[in-house]
């Protein structure tokens, strides 16, 4: 008879819940001593601190409503291996390296979730990608990467540490992990636990906005670390884990509980001890209790579609600001830059997107708290629209973007400036007509396209000379290049750049790419085709 002392009053107490409760996948029977066994059919416990339950479980093997019971009640999934349900959540979506360059392909956000084995690592990944819902996400698990056992260590299979960081392929994990970051399709190993082989066809993985790489031991290599954006480590009770793993490989792997057991005192527990647990503290988030941290959980995610949400410019001119991105927008962007695209198409999904565009541009202005009284006689506190309030359109372009501006705000006044971009790229102002007022305005200057930003420039130097606060001006375009980004932030840093995307760069004729083509022309059907 083996004694454990790794099994202490919470495990048994939660595993003899958990078990206990469902007759018809254990039979319970009384016992009469007060050890610990882990025979081949019988599990005796003595539940410490005066509480006298002898109980021997009988495993009846084939039930699978203990899985069932196992996730109802501790809340969260075992750490099971779903490659049936990681093929579910990627999507099919095309892409290479040529159009990722073309493209501007932007580097996607990569997540670390480390942590014992049942900790919880999978429901925590199944939930970010729940709530990240309108967003690209593919799962990579470390379980992939495991080497394929030789004859010999086939043989003594039971003998083999799977706990240890030699037994993962971390070379190719990291070549996987680099292809899918460049925006390239990898096939990530399909690795058979029954065979301990790796079968085909592999996994086809494509590139996405958001990557986790969920593992036991993805933050023991420092090379895989420095991949990720963000790590996260679950932080879950060993002896909840052990309830789980026990559950797990019992019912689902079809094991007795002496070789779990067995397995877990010689191998798991040391390799947490020795290899898992030190990384801990390479963690920027540690989550205690797993998926059933909700609360941990909602602020990760949040932190995570801020992130997404910012380019990389937005990060170097906090005075630009680029529209959340979901799929509509990208839905919307994809049919106005298709060259196929109808005139009445284009206009019909630019006005949509120009509408966006100024009402979260409106949002900037500066706001005053007003209490009103409703129907139902209560007190309202609310805010008061900024009655100050102009238009300037850079033209001809920019007078797409008049009526959107109209429909939001009812009897807006809307200046002109004329600073064609053939020849001179957009340096010379040949016209323009401002209300009287401006200077004592704000204003909302409208170009759907920020390319160089030689345009710019000239029409904001025009309202500065006109008596406009440079902090009252705020600049709505629809699509942006770097470029222009860098020269009209760094030249007036008080302004606000309101965007919805910011495109790859420019081309040797100045044209934004990978762009919409000439804006004006398309949307006021005067372009030569």
């Amino acid at each position: 008879m083996v004694i454990l002392n790794v099994l202490s009053h919470a495990f048994v107490t939660q595993l003899l819940d958990i078990l206990g409760t469902h007759r018809s996948a254990f039979h319970l029977t009384a016992a009469s001593d007060g050890c610990i066994s882990p025979a081949r059919h019988n599990l005796r416990v003595d539940v410490a601190s005066g509480l006298n339950i002898f109980k021997s479980i009988k495993p009846v093997m084939g039930s699978k409503s203990v899985e069932e019971l196992l996730q109802n009640s501790t809340g969260v999934h075992f750490s099971g291996f779903h490659v049936d349900d990681s093929k579910r959540r990627i999507s099919e979506e095309k892409f290479d390296a040529a159009s990722a360059t073309e493209n501007g392909y932007k580097e996607p956000f990569v997540i670390g979730v480390a942590g014992g084995a049942a900790s919880g690592k999978t429901a925590v990944c199944d939930m970010i990608i729940q709530q990240l819902h309108d967003q690209r996400v593919v799962l990579v698990n470390q379980e992939s990467f495991y080497f394929d056992l030789t004859e010999e260590e086939l043989n003594h299979v039971h003998e083999y540490n799977f706990d240890h960081p030699d037994a993962f392929d971390t070379e190719n994990l990291l070549c996987c992990m680099e292809k899918l970051r460049q925006g390239l399709s990898v096939d990530v190993p399909n690795y058979d636990f029954k065979s301990h082989k790796r079968k085909l066809p592999a996994r086809k993985v494509n590139p996405s906005v958001v990557i986790i790489l969920e593992g036991i031991l993805i933050f023991h290599d420092p090379r895989v670390r420095k991949m990720l954006n963000m790590k996260i480590f679950v932080d879950t009770d060993a002896d909840v884990r052990l309830a789980r793993r026990i559950g797990r490989d019992t019912v689902e792997n079809g094991r007795d509980l002496k070789t779990v057991l067995d397995q877990y005192s010689k191998f798991v527990k040391p390799a947490f001890d020795d290899f898992i647990l030190p990384t801990k503290k390479y963690a920027d988030i540690i989550i205690p209790r797993g998926g059933d941290n909700h609360v941990a959980i909602d602020l990760i995610v949040e932190h995570i579609r801020t992130k997404l949400g910012q380019h990389n410019l937005c990060k170097i001119y906090p005075n630009l600001d680029v529209i959340q991105s979901t799929f509509q927008i990208r839905g919307m962007h994809t049919l106005i830059r298709d060259a196929k695209t109808t005139t009445h198409d284009f206009i019909f999904y630019s006005d949509r997107l120009i509408r966006l565009v100024v009402e979260y541009g409106l949002g900037h202005l500066p706001f005053k708290e007003k209490q009103v009284i409703t129907p139902t006689g209560s007190v309202y506190t609310g805010v008061e629209f900024c009655k100050r309030l102009c238009g300037i359109s850079i033209v001809r372009s920019g007078e797409s973007m008049e009526n959107a501006l109209r429909a939001c705000c009812k009897g807006i006044k809307i200046g002109k400036i004329l600073i064609p971009r053939e020849g001179d790229n957009g340096q010379q102002l040949i016209y323009h007509n401002l209300p009287k007022d401006v200077a004592d305005r704000n204003v909302l200057l409208l170009d759907p396209i920020l390319g160089t930003g030689n345009s710019a420039v000239q029409a904001i130097s025009l309202l500065l000379k006109n008596g406009v606060q440079e902090s009252n001006i705020i600049f709505l375009n629809l699509i942006s290049a770097p470029q222009g980004v860098h020269v009209v932030c760094k030249k007036f840093p008080r302004i606000k750049i309101v965007t919805s995307e910011i495109d790859f760069g420019l081309n040797e004729d100045f044209r934004v790419i990978p762009g919409m083509g000439e804006f004006g022309d398309r949307y006021f059907g005067t372009d030569d085709d």
